[in-house]
């Protein structure tokens, strides 16, 4: 390699690291150093776009994921990024073609859609849930994170926050059904478990919310909330049984 192709890894380097870090300003700097010196790379214009979007530079945010595709037709994240600058700056119908351009060249295969498109689209739909959340629209809230999970059924922190609305929303059985499916493929999720106790106690269930609280305590011994809820679930005087 010649001097300038060490200067351009090494700010390559410096610029992936710092954007891996969320810091993109200082991402912005080296990465804006690489294309000075070559523009080969669609990876790294896809970087420098989405530290131009971060810093309400959209503009630049654009040119840079269009050059990212230029390079590359076929690359599925820099396409729904720039599809994102168009939602932004008002440009929906072109937004909806690039969405509908990044799926059709999906390596999924026809009607299909690949996995880093699903977890893209299933969280974009878990924000517009917490919108409605946040808005007390409760079951609205629920229908956008139950389309989330229509798409990738294992984000269990999707589906917590599925739980939590339909708690909120006073649909207890439901809530509990959503919590036991987490403990289910996560039994370590701890936070969830408490819920799910929480749930269960609201609902009279004593005893099995002790079981959770009690298997937080196997995971996790000494976890204050659960020996805060267990001594919660004893009558007056009467010693808790964690284990």
């Amino acid at each position: 390699m010649t001097d300038l192709d060490e200067d351009v890894k090494q700010a390559f380097n410096l610029g992936r690291a710092y954007y891996h870090k969320k810091e993109y300003a200082r991402a912005e700097r080296y990465l804006s150093r690489v294309v000075e010196q070559n523009q080969s790379f669609p990876d790294v214009y896809n970087m420098l776009g989405v530290a131009y979007h971060d810093q309400g530079q959209y503009q630049k945010a654009q040119r840079a994921f269009e050059a990212a595709l230029r390079l590359n037709a076929g690359y599925t994240e820099a396409a729904l990024n720039l599809a994102v600058i168009y939602n932004d700056t008002g440009r929906y119908q072109e937004a909806r073609e690039v969405y509908r351009q990044a799926l059709s060249r999906s390596a999924a295969g026809p009607g299909k859609i690949d996995h880093y498109v699903q977890g893209k689209l299933a969280n974009m739909y878990a924000d517009i849930g917490e919108v409605w959340e946040s808005a007390g629209m409760h079951a609205e809230a629920a229908r956008e994170y139950q389309r989330a999970l229509e798409l990738c059924p294992s984000f269990i922190d999707i589906r917590a926050k599925l739980a939590a609305t339909h708690r909120e929303s006073g649909d207890t059985d439901q809530a509990i059904a959503e919590y036991e499916e987490i403990a289910r493929q996560n039994p370590a999720y701890l936070s969830a478990r408490l819920s799910l106790g929480l749930t269960l106690y609201a609902a009279g269930r004593r005893d099995e919310a002790k079981e959770q609280w009690n298997a937080v305590l196997r995971l996790s011994p000494g976890n204050r909330n659960a020996e805060m809820y267990l001594k919660m679930a004893e009558p007056s005087g009467e010693p808790g049984e964690a284990q």
